[in-house]
């Protein structure tokens, strides 16, 4: 049996770590780890305090919760990626219960077969519009659509090269793929120069992949180099758009708009869960290559279509993100505001260029008491440890909604700044 002594040999006369419980080396049971990962868990309750919160309402600036220990509060939202505020927008939620009445609930097939209607088309000719692009496919999420689009495009002898901040869903779709993946340091254009420069010149099939807004930093990809890179190297480029949607660019249209290269990227993948507020995901490029992706993504190909009030929905975000600008301007004095005010008491902000705030402090530990305190005086923010960033960088995610209220920040940075000097975190 497994147990918190022997999980892992390495790890005996050491504290284990999340890590310890991945993998295995086939020599126990299979559910052997997810025992001893629930041993661990009992014996530090900080780990998972917080993990049974529920929501009572929409995600609003402010919203009811029950906490996991059966606690009732108000919290001021600061962790929903719905960061023009669209998912309460009246006119997307008419939309989306206007097609329920008409098309149903959900689809019943996959988009090759029954699950494609007049709805999904319009979206699709929308989203396509707004990158300029010749034509969009849509994808059931977006973490199905970097895995289906990665590798269904690339196979082995082919090369993908990531930034090494790059989503989970991007790394799993190059593995998947069998191509060869190599990852340059994050925003680092030399050292991606240094690798495309080494390829063997028999090996073409290249692709260079990054995000465009970084999930877990906010900051921002060089798009812009690298597409000169691309060029010069003969690579092709897929950015994901997942947190730069709506947000950053003149009108919205994300990084490539930011970077001075829009109509020079050659594949737009992103997410319609953050911005959008819905669920799905999407890919925008030339015609040629969007066809060949009907037929190979399987994420796309084996995958029920997304619900037609949910597209109706989204049809009415993306004619908002095309027209209308108000809630973008409102989204970046918030930001603007927020940010100020964070590293003005201390906080380590990183180097984000976006509407994610990391509040980085490095002691796990000290992190997940700083957020569960932040949860108790009515302040909710996500809690973003090993895996998704390293451990010395543990941090709170804040993320900037445009509906927050000059009183609903006031009240998050007082509570941030008295928690934060109560832990030793500022000073």
């Amino acid at each position: 049996m497994l147990t918190l002594e022997n999980a892992v040999e390495p790890a005996r006369k050491t504290e284990l770590r999340f890590e310890d419980f991945a993998g295995g080396d086939g020599r126990r049971d299979l559910f052997e780890k997810a025992d001893a990962l629930e041993a661990f868990l009992r014996s530090r309750p900080s780990y998972t305090r917080g993990l049974g919160l529920q929501m009572l309402g929409a995600a609003d600036r402010r919203v009811p919760i029950v906490d996991d220990d059966g606690t009732r509060r108000e919290v001021v939202m600061l962790g929903s990626n719905s960061y023009l505020s669209l998912t309460t927008d009246p006119r997307v939620v008419a939309a989306a219960k206007a097609a329920c009445d008409e098309y149903g609930y959900g689809m019943g097939a996959v988009s090759l077969y029954a699950g494609t209607t007049d709805l999904h088309k319009r979206l699709e000719a929308m989203i396509a519009g707004f990158y300029g692009t010749e034509d969009a496919l849509i994808f059931p999420s977006g973490y199905s659509a970097n895995v289906g689009v990665i590798s269904s495009l690339c196979a082995p002898g082919d090369v993908v090269i990531n930034d090494a901040s790059n989503h989970a869903s991007i790394f799993d779709g190059a593995k998947l793929s069998g191509a060869e993946v190599k990852v340059f340091l994050h925003r680092n254009t030399k050292h991606l120069e240094r690798i495309l420069s080494r390829l063997p010149d028999a090996q073409k099939g290249r692709l260079i992949v990054t995000d465009g807004v970084f999930s877990m930093d906010g900051d921002i990809a060089p798009l812009a180099e690298i597409v000169g890179l691309a060029r010069r190297w003969g690579a092709r480029v897929l950015v994901d758009e997942a947190h730069a949607l709506g947000v950053v660019g003149a009108t919205g249209r994300g990084t490539a708009e930011l970077e001075g290269c829009a109509g020079n990227v050659d594949l737009t993948v992103g997410t319609l869960s953050k911005v959008p507020g819905a669920i799905g995901g999407y890919c925008a490029g030339s015609r040629n290559v969007i066809t060949y992706l009907r037929y190979y993504a399987r994420t796309y190909f084996f995958s029920t279509s997304i619900p037609a009030p949910v597209i109706a929905g989204l049809i009415e975000v993306f004619r908002i993100l095309r027209n209308e600008s108000t809630e973008r301007e409102k989204l970046w004095r918030n930001i603007g505001y927020l940010l100020t005010g964070l590293t003005a008491m201390g906080f380590n902000t990183g180097d984000t260029r976006s509407a994610i705030i990391p509040v980085i402090v490095g002691d796990e530990e000290k992190l997940g008491r700083f957020n569960n305190e932040l949860r108790r005086r009515g302040v909710f923010t996500n809690l973003v440890s090993y895996p998704a960033v390293r451990r010395k960088e543990c941090r709170l995610r804040v993320s900037v909604m445009s509906s927050l209220t000059r009183e609903d920040m006031d009240h998050a940075l007082r509570v941030f700044g008295e928690v934060g000097r109560e832990l030793g975190i500022i000073p």
